[in-house]
Formats: C-alpha cells, structure tokens, sequence
C-alpha cells in the first residue's frame, strides 16, 4: 500500500482506534507505578518508561503472533500481571533515605512499567499487526502513535490520583480485568472454554479485579498495621541519645 491508497488510510485509522482502545491499560499501569515519585522522577519514569516500553512493543510485534500460539504463555502472563495490580495497590514505603532511595524509587518503576507493558501489550501488538495487513510502514506507524497517548494519558491519570484516590484502586481492579479477559484467551484452554464454559469470557475478567482489589486491600491493611506497630514501638523505645 501507497500514501495515495485508499486502503492505507483506512488501515491507519483502524490502527489508531486500536491503540486508543487498548493503549489505555499501558497508561494506567505507568501513573500507578509513577504515582508516588517526586515530581521531577514522575516525568523521568514516565518518559523513559514510555519510551522503552515502545521500542520493546516494536521488538515484540515481531516475534508476538508466533509467540501466543504457544500454550500457557497467557496463564503465565495473567499471573504476573495480578502480582503487579496488587503490588501497586500497597502502600508506599515512606522511609527515604535522600538521592538512593529516590533513584532506587525511580529504577523500580520503571521495571514495573516494562513488565506491565510487556504483558498488556500482546493483545495490542497483535491487533496492530492484523490491522497493519502486513504493511511495515503501517505497522510502525502505528506503534509510534501510541507514544503520545500513553504518555499523555498516564501523566492525566497521575493527577487525578492525587486529587481522588479511589482511581488508584480502580486502575488495580482493571488491571486484574486485563488479566482474567487474558488467561481465557489461552489458547491452551480457550476451545474449551468456548465449547463448554463460555460464562468464564465475563467471569474470569470480574474475578481477577476482585482478587487484585480484595488481595491488595487486605495486604494493604497489614502493611499499615506494622507501620504504625513500628511508628509506637520506636515512640515507646526511642533508643540512646546521640552522641
């Protein structure tokens, strides 16, 4: 296909409904993994986050259609990302220790948003690739416009989260929807799903937001039950002056 082909054009557009559609949960998945950064590492994570994130999507479109033909790959992958939904829901520790611990903060959420995209991007890249109809100029073209839209998307949602929380737990609850809506579309499983069991195509996604969301509050509850043993004992304790 050519510039002047009517055909290119269509397939562009479906290319952009597609990463409008399924860019979404990327963008989520950054906020919250960025959420509790300086300001000024917000932006670093996000940036570079974003950026890897693109070039390992452009590296994975290439190997992706071969690679989810494979058995279990997406059991394994849903699993991780109900690990990553219910880490992000946990409190964040708040016992910095200047520059290193920052730089550590900000190393760790950058791995968190390479794991996160690694795993959500599957669907999109295979989608593109479908649409792209074999075109590589189509094809990259497409993974390019997903930049602005899960930088600009997730540097909105981190925003909000400051101003209500609650969507903290809402993007935790999508993320275990993302997951469930996956580990049915294994294909070791999914012809037997359709055949015999096809309820679990709606109950698998609700079921994963509730495990993230449930998981990730009860563990939540503990976290800050120790913070604030630890907060007393230490007021009870303060230990030797200095000096």
């Amino acid at each position: 296909m050519t510039l002047s082909d009517t055909a290119f054009w269509i397939a562009l557009l479906q290319i952009i409904g597609v990463n409008l559609v399924l860019s979404g949960d990327n963008a989520v998945v950054i906020a919250l993994a960025a959420r509790s950064l300086p300001p000024k590492q917000q932006k670093q994570a996000v940036l570079w986050g974003s950026g890897a994130a693109v070039v390992m999507r452009i590296v994975l479109t290439v190997v992706a259609v071969e690679l989810l033909r494979l058995p279990y790959l997406k059991l394994v992958g849903a699993a991780l990302l109900l690990w990553i939904g219910i880490q992000l829901l946990l409190p964040e520790d708040d016992d910095h220790e200047g520059k290193a611990m920052a730089n550590t903060g900000l190393v760790a959420a950058i791995r968190t948003i390479l794991i996160a995209d690694l795993v959500m991007s599957l669907d999109n890249v295979i989608a593109v690739a479908a649409a792209a109809k074999d075109d590589l100029t189509l094809l990259i073209i497409g993974l390019l416009i997903s930049i602005p839209i899960v930088i600009f998307g997730s540097t909105i949602l981190m925003k909000f989260m400051e101003r209500w929380p609650i969507i903290i737990t809402i993007g935790g609850a999508l993320l275990g929807w993302v997951a469930g809506e996956m580990a049915v579309s294994d294909p070791a499983i999914k012809a037997w799903v359709d055949t015999n069991a096809g309820w679990l195509h709606y109950a698998a996604p609700a079921l994963g937001a509730i495990v993230v969301v449930l998981v990730g509050k009860w563990l939540a509850r503990r976290a800050e039950a120790a913070a604030r043993l630890k907060v007393k004992d230490l007021a009870q304790n303060p230990g030797p002056p200095p000096g």
